[in-house]
Protein backbone atom coordinates (compact mmCIF):
# COMPACT_ATOMS: atom_id res chain seq x y z
CA UNK A 1 0.00 0.00 0.00
CA UNK A 2 1.25 3.59 -0.99
CA UNK A 3 0.07 6.93 -0.22
CA UNK A 4 1.74 9.85 -2.07
CA UNK A 5 5.08 8.19 -2.22
CA UNK A 6 5.36 6.77 1.04
CA UNK A 7 5.25 2.69 1.31
CA UNK A 8 3.03 1.54 4.01
CA UNK A 9 3.82 -1.85 5.27
CA UNK A 10 5.28 -4.33 7.89
CA UNK A 11 8.62 -3.97 5.66
CA UNK A 12 7.94 -0.16 6.06
CA UNK A 13 8.39 1.95 9.31
CA UNK A 14 5.23 2.44 10.98
CA UNK A 15 3.06 5.31 9.24
CA UNK A 16 1.68 7.60 11.71
CA UNK A 17 -1.20 9.63 11.11
CA UNK A 18 -2.00 12.77 13.36
CA UNK A 19 -6.13 13.62 13.61
CA UNK A 20 -6.18 17.48 13.95
CA UNK A 21 -10.64 16.61 14.16
CA UNK A 22 -11.96 19.70 16.23
CA UNK A 23 -8.68 20.57 18.07
CA UNK A 24 -8.26 23.61 15.82
CA UNK A 25 -11.09 25.21 17.61
CA UNK A 26 -12.13 27.20 14.68
CA UNK A 27 -8.98 29.11 13.68
CA UNK A 28 -6.84 28.47 10.93
CA UNK A 29 -3.79 29.49 12.84
CA UNK A 30 -4.17 26.59 14.85
CA UNK A 31 -4.71 23.95 12.50
CA UNK A 32 -1.18 25.26 10.69
CA UNK A 33 0.11 25.21 14.37
CA UNK A 34 -0.66 21.11 14.26
CA UNK A 35 0.82 20.75 10.95
CA UNK A 36 3.31 22.24 12.11
CA UNK A 37 3.57 19.63 15.59
CA UNK A 38 2.14 16.85 13.71
CA UNK A 39 5.86 17.39 11.20
CA UNK A 40 8.15 17.93 14.33
CA UNK A 41 6.78 15.49 16.12
CA UNK A 42 7.31 13.07 13.04
CA UNK A 43 4.28 12.31 11.78
CA UNK A 44 3.77 11.27 8.24
CA UNK A 45 0.99 12.36 7.40
CA UNK A 46 -1.89 14.77 8.84
CA UNK A 47 -5.86 14.07 8.89
CA UNK A 48 -8.34 16.57 8.77
CA UNK A 49 -12.30 15.43 9.05
CA UNK A 50 -14.30 17.00 5.89
CA UNK A 51 -18.14 17.30 6.45
CA UNK A 52 -20.92 19.66 6.81
CA UNK A 53 -23.45 19.39 9.74
CA UNK A 54 -26.18 19.37 8.10
CA UNK A 55 -24.84 16.39 6.22
CA UNK A 56 -24.20 14.83 9.87
CA UNK A 57 -27.00 14.91 11.95
CA UNK A 58 -30.78 16.98 11.89
CA UNK A 59 -30.51 19.85 14.33
CA UNK A 60 -32.69 18.83 16.66
CA UNK A 61 -32.71 18.38 20.78
CA UNK A 62 -34.65 15.37 21.13
CA UNK A 63 -34.18 12.01 22.64
CA UNK A 64 -31.51 10.36 20.45
CA UNK A 65 -29.98 13.52 19.17
CA UNK A 66 -28.69 14.58 22.18
CA UNK A 67 -24.98 13.36 23.37
CA UNK A 68 -25.65 10.81 26.63
CA UNK A 69 -21.75 9.97 27.09
CA UNK A 70 -21.91 10.47 31.25
CA UNK A 71 -17.91 11.41 31.29
CA UNK A 72 -18.09 13.89 28.36
CA UNK A 73 -18.09 17.10 28.44
CA UNK A 74 -20.72 17.19 25.97
CA UNK A 75 -23.19 15.29 27.40
CA UNK A 76 -26.67 16.79 27.32
CA UNK A 77 -25.89 19.06 24.26
CA UNK A 78 -26.94 18.00 20.75
CA UNK A 79 -24.84 16.14 18.20
CA UNK A 80 -25.67 19.21 16.26
CA UNK A 81 -24.01 21.53 17.90
CA UNK A 82 -21.02 19.38 17.95
CA UNK A 83 -20.59 18.85 14.67
CA UNK A 84 -20.68 22.50 14.40
CA UNK A 85 -18.09 22.77 17.02
CA UNK A 86 -15.85 20.25 15.33
CA UNK A 87 -16.38 21.19 12.13
CA UNK A 88 -13.47 22.42 9.86
CA UNK A 89 -14.48 25.31 7.14
CA UNK A 90 -13.93 23.91 3.74
CA UNK A 91 -12.42 27.49 2.27
CA UNK A 92 -9.58 26.63 4.42
CA UNK A 93 -8.54 23.46 2.43
CA UNK A 94 -6.31 25.34 -0.32
CA UNK A 95 -4.28 27.01 2.39
CA UNK A 96 -3.90 23.85 4.64
CA UNK A 97 -3.22 21.72 1.58
CA UNK A 98 -0.15 24.52 0.32
CA UNK A 99 0.64 24.70 3.67
CA UNK A 100 1.38 20.80 4.47
CA UNK A 101 2.99 20.46 1.00
CA UNK A 102 5.38 22.98 2.38
CA UNK A 103 5.94 21.40 5.30
CA UNK A 104 6.21 18.19 3.37
CA UNK A 105 3.73 15.95 4.90
CA UNK A 106 1.09 13.99 3.65
CA UNK A 107 -2.65 16.15 3.86
CA UNK A 108 -5.76 13.92 4.04
CA UNK A 109 -9.22 13.70 5.17
CA UNK A 110 -11.72 11.45 6.66
CA UNK A 111 -14.77 11.76 4.36
CA UNK A 112 -18.12 11.60 5.80
CA UNK A 113 -20.72 11.48 2.85
CA UNK A 114 -20.96 12.16 -0.96
CA UNK A 115 -20.91 15.67 -1.11
CA UNK A 116 -17.53 15.83 1.45
CA UNK A 117 -16.22 13.64 -0.68
CA UNK A 118 -16.69 15.51 -4.43
CA UNK A 119 -15.41 18.20 -2.47
CA UNK A 120 -12.03 16.28 -1.85
CA UNK A 121 -12.25 14.99 -5.30
CA UNK A 122 -11.44 18.53 -6.75
CA UNK A 123 -8.96 19.20 -4.23
CA UNK A 124 -7.52 16.01 -5.13
CA UNK A 125 -6.06 14.52 -2.13
CA UNK A 126 -4.71 11.04 -2.17
CA UNK A 127 -6.27 8.90 0.30
CA UNK A 128 -9.49 8.78 1.88
CA UNK A 129 -10.52 7.56 5.77
CA UNK A 130 -13.65 6.27 6.80
CA UNK A 131 -14.64 6.86 10.36
CA UNK A 132 -15.56 3.98 12.38
CA UNK A 133 -19.61 5.44 12.69
CA UNK A 134 -19.60 5.70 9.19
CA UNK A 135 -18.14 1.93 8.70
CA UNK A 136 -21.58 0.75 8.14
CA UNK A 137 -22.74 3.18 5.46
CA UNK A 138 -21.66 0.48 2.47
CA UNK A 139 -22.73 3.07 -0.20
CA UNK A 140 -20.66 5.57 1.14
CA UNK A 141 -17.61 3.04 0.94
CA UNK A 142 -18.17 2.36 -2.46
CA UNK A 143 -18.21 5.45 -3.42
CA UNK A 144 -15.01 5.94 -2.18
CA UNK A 145 -13.85 2.88 -3.44
CA UNK A 146 -14.50 4.02 -7.05
CA UNK A 147 -12.39 6.91 -6.93
CA UNK A 148 -9.24 4.32 -6.83
CA UNK A 149 -7.63 5.92 -4.27
CA UNK A 150 -5.59 4.13 -1.14
CA UNK A 151 -8.64 4.07 1.19
CA UNK A 152 -8.41 3.49 5.32
CA UNK A 153 -11.42 2.13 7.10
CA UNK A 154 -11.54 2.08 11.07
CA UNK A 155 -13.16 -1.03 12.74
CA UNK A 156 -14.71 0.37 15.85
CA UNK A 157 -18.40 -1.21 16.57
CA UNK A 158 -18.17 -2.97 13.46
CA UNK A 159 -18.58 -7.16 13.81
CA UNK A 160 -16.75 -9.68 12.06
CA UNK A 161 -19.38 -9.96 9.16
CA UNK A 162 -19.49 -6.23 8.89
CA UNK A 163 -15.77 -5.98 8.60
CA UNK A 164 -16.24 -8.81 6.09
CA UNK A 165 -18.91 -7.15 4.30
CA UNK A 166 -16.34 -3.48 4.13
CA UNK A 167 -13.53 -6.42 2.85
CA UNK A 168 -15.79 -7.33 0.03
CA UNK A 169 -16.53 -3.75 -1.46
CA UNK A 170 -13.07 -3.26 -1.30
CA UNK A 171 -12.30 -6.33 -3.12
CA UNK A 172 -14.99 -6.03 -6.14
CA UNK A 173 -13.83 -2.52 -6.56
CA UNK A 174 -10.15 -3.94 -7.24
CA UNK A 175 -9.23 -1.60 -4.32
CA UNK A 176 -7.61 -4.27 -1.75
CA UNK A 177 -3.85 -3.52 -2.70
CA UNK A 178 -4.74 0.02 -1.61
CA UNK A 179 -6.96 -0.83 1.51
CA UNK A 180 -6.13 -0.62 5.40
CA UNK A 181 -8.51 -1.57 8.40
CA UNK A 182 -7.55 -0.43 11.67
CA UNK A 183 -8.77 -2.01 14.71
CA UNK A 184 -10.59 0.49 16.62
CA UNK A 185 -12.64 1.08 20.19
CA UNK A 186 -14.61 3.94 19.49
CA UNK A 187 -15.41 5.49 23.15
CA UNK A 188 -13.41 8.35 24.00
CA UNK A 189 -11.02 7.80 25.33
CA UNK A 190 -11.04 4.39 24.78
CA UNK A 191 -10.55 1.80 28.29
CA UNK A 192 -6.84 -0.40 27.51
CA UNK A 193 -9.32 -2.94 28.86
CA UNK A 194 -11.23 -2.54 25.94
CA UNK A 195 -9.20 -2.55 22.68
CA UNK A 196 -8.39 -5.82 22.67
CA UNK A 197 -5.46 -5.81 20.42
CA UNK A 198 -4.70 -9.34 19.80
CA UNK A 199 -7.25 -8.95 17.20
CA UNK A 200 -4.80 -7.23 14.98
CA UNK A 201 -2.98 -10.93 14.72
CA UNK A 202 -6.43 -12.44 13.59
CA UNK A 203 -7.47 -9.43 11.23
CA UNK A 204 -3.49 -10.02 9.55
CA UNK A 205 -5.15 -13.37 8.79
CA UNK A 206 -8.34 -12.54 7.76
CA UNK A 207 -8.06 -9.98 5.56
CA UNK A 208 -5.34 -10.09 3.20
CA UNK A 209 -4.56 -5.71 3.27
CA UNK A 210 -2.87 -3.54 5.49
CA UNK A 211 -4.05 -3.55 9.10
CA UNK A 212 -3.20 -1.05 12.11
CA UNK A 213 -4.98 0.87 14.59
CA UNK A 214 -6.68 4.35 15.11
CA UNK A 215 -5.93 4.69 19.17
CA UNK A 216 -8.55 6.69 20.92
CA UNK A 217 -6.61 5.86 24.50
CA UNK A 218 -4.62 8.01 26.80
CA UNK A 219 -1.08 7.90 26.58
CA UNK A 220 0.72 5.36 23.99
CA UNK A 221 1.09 1.94 25.40
CA UNK A 222 -1.78 0.87 22.94
CA UNK A 223 0.20 2.50 20.20
CA UNK A 224 2.96 0.51 20.85
CA UNK A 225 1.66 -2.91 21.52
CA UNK A 226 -0.08 -2.71 18.29
CA UNK A 227 3.45 -2.28 16.36
CA UNK A 228 4.19 -5.54 18.65
CA UNK A 229 1.33 -7.13 17.16
CA UNK A 230 1.73 -6.59 13.23
CA UNK A 231 0.12 -3.03 12.72
CA UNK A 232 1.71 -0.69 10.05
CA UNK A 233 -0.50 2.32 10.65
CA UNK A 234 -0.92 4.45 13.79
CA UNK A 235 -3.74 7.05 14.06
CA UNK A 236 -3.29 9.25 16.77
CA UNK A 237 -5.69 12.90 17.60
CA UNK A 238 -3.09 15.31 17.96
CA UNK A 239 -4.02 18.41 20.28
CA UNK A 240 -1.55 22.04 21.18
CA UNK A 241 -2.29 21.37 24.60
CA UNK A 242 -5.28 19.70 26.61
CA UNK A 243 -6.99 22.03 26.42
CA UNK A 244 -7.62 23.40 23.42
CA UNK A 245 -10.05 21.80 20.93
CA UNK A 246 -13.01 20.05 21.48
CA UNK A 247 -11.06 16.03 21.10
CA UNK A 248 -8.02 17.65 23.60
CA UNK A 249 -8.88 15.64 26.51
CA UNK A 250 -7.86 12.45 25.17
CA UNK A 251 -5.48 13.65 22.20
CA UNK A 252 -1.63 13.58 22.66
CA UNK A 253 0.12 17.19 22.76
CA UNK A 254 2.90 17.51 20.81
CA UNK A 255 5.81 16.17 23.35
CA UNK A 256 3.61 12.83 24.11
CA UNK A 257 3.21 12.37 20.00
CA UNK A 258 6.72 12.58 19.76
CA UNK A 259 7.68 10.29 22.23
CA UNK A 260 4.72 8.11 21.12
CA UNK A 261 6.52 7.95 17.75
CA UNK A 262 9.90 7.12 19.17
CA UNK A 263 9.12 4.58 21.18
CA UNK A 264 7.29 2.63 18.27
CA UNK A 265 9.62 3.18 15.84
CA UNK A 266 11.96 1.55 18.18
CA UNK A 267 9.30 -1.28 18.68
CA UNK A 268 9.11 -1.71 14.92
CA UNK A 269 13.12 -1.69 15.07
CA UNK A 270 13.38 -4.23 17.64
CA UNK A 271 10.80 -6.58 15.69
CA UNK A 272 13.31 -7.48 13.20
CA UNK A 273 13.19 -10.70 11.20
CA UNK A 274 13.20 -14.89 12.08
CA UNK A 275 16.52 -15.01 12.95
CA UNK A 276 18.34 -17.95 14.73
CA UNK A 277 22.23 -18.11 15.93
CA UNK A 278 24.24 -15.00 16.88
CA UNK A 279 23.71 -11.57 15.31
CA UNK A 280 26.72 -9.46 14.30
CA UNK A 281 26.32 -7.99 17.54
CA UNK A 282 26.75 -11.05 19.51
CA UNK A 283 30.23 -12.41 17.50
CA UNK A 284 32.24 -10.97 20.40
CA UNK A 285 29.90 -12.64 22.74
CA UNK A 286 30.66 -16.42 21.76
CA UNK A 287 33.71 -16.54 23.48
CA UNK A 288 32.53 -15.92 26.44
CA UNK A 289 30.01 -18.77 26.92
CA UNK A 290 30.18 -21.87 28.88
CA UNK A 291 33.44 -24.67 28.32
CA UNK A 292 34.48 -27.88 29.85
CA UNK A 293 37.17 -27.60 32.12
CA UNK A 294 39.35 -30.39 35.03
CA UNK A 295 37.87 -30.23 38.05
CA UNK A 296 40.89 -32.06 39.46
CA UNK A 297 43.74 -33.90 37.90
CA UNK A 298 43.46 -36.12 35.01
CA UNK A 299 45.74 -38.20 34.80
CA UNK A 300 47.31 -39.77 30.90
CA UNK A 301 44.47 -42.77 30.00
CA UNK A 302 41.82 -41.87 32.93
CA UNK A 303 38.43 -41.64 31.70
CA UNK A 304 36.47 -38.32 31.73
CA UNK A 305 33.63 -38.79 33.70
CA UNK A 306 30.85 -36.61 35.74
CA UNK A 307 33.37 -36.53 38.72
CA UNK A 308 36.61 -34.72 37.21
CA UNK A 309 34.84 -32.11 34.68
CA UNK A 310 32.54 -29.24 34.99
CA UNK A 311 31.67 -26.14 33.03
CA UNK A 312 32.74 -22.88 33.57
CA UNK A 313 33.28 -19.53 31.51
CA UNK A 314 34.69 -18.47 28.92
CA UNK A 315 34.70 -20.85 26.15
CA UNK A 316 38.38 -21.60 25.73
CA UNK A 317 37.95 -25.11 25.73
CA UNK A 318 36.03 -27.99 24.41
CA UNK A 319 32.06 -26.44 23.97
CA UNK A 320 29.89 -27.09 26.87
CA UNK A 321 27.58 -28.17 24.31
CA UNK A 322 29.66 -31.59 24.06
CA UNK A 323 29.70 -32.54 27.74
CA UNK A 324 28.34 -35.72 27.37
CA UNK A 325 29.52 -36.43 23.66
CA UNK A 326 33.35 -36.25 25.88
CA UNK A 327 32.23 -38.80 28.86
CA UNK A 328 34.05 -42.32 28.90
CA UNK A 329 36.71 -40.63 26.30
CA UNK A 330 40.49 -41.05 27.65
CA UNK A 331 43.30 -38.46 28.36
CA UNK A 332 46.27 -38.21 26.24
CA UNK A 333 48.22 -36.97 28.51
CA UNK A 334 47.92 -35.30 31.73
CA UNK A 335 45.95 -32.58 32.30
CA UNK A 336 45.91 -30.10 35.67
CA UNK A 337 43.26 -29.32 37.67
CA UNK A 338 40.99 -26.58 36.79
CA UNK A 339 42.81 -26.86 33.22
CA UNK A 340 40.36 -26.49 29.87
CA UNK A 341 40.18 -29.54 28.21
CA UNK A 342 40.82 -29.36 24.51
CA UNK A 343 40.04 -32.19 21.62
CA UNK A 344 43.55 -32.65 21.20
CA UNK A 345 44.05 -34.12 24.60
CA UNK A 346 41.55 -36.44 24.54
CA UNK A 347 41.62 -39.76 22.61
Amino acid sequence: MKISNRSIGKNNKPFFIAEISGNHNGKISNAIKLIDAAKWAGADAVKLQTFLPDKMTLNSNKGRYLVKHVNSKWSKKTLYDLFTKAYTPWEWYPKLKKYAKKKNIILFSSVFDTSSLDFLEKINFPAYKIASFENNDVHLINEVCKKKKPIIISSGMASFKEIKDIYKICKKNNLVSKLAILKCNSSYPSPLKDINLTTILNMRKKFDCEIGLSDHSIGSTASISAISLGASIIEKHISIDKKTGIDSFFSSNPNEFKDLINKSNDCWKSLGNIFYGPTKSEIKSIQNRRSIFSSKKIMKNEKINLQNIKTLRPRIGVDAKYFFKILGKKAKVNIGKDKPIKWKSLK
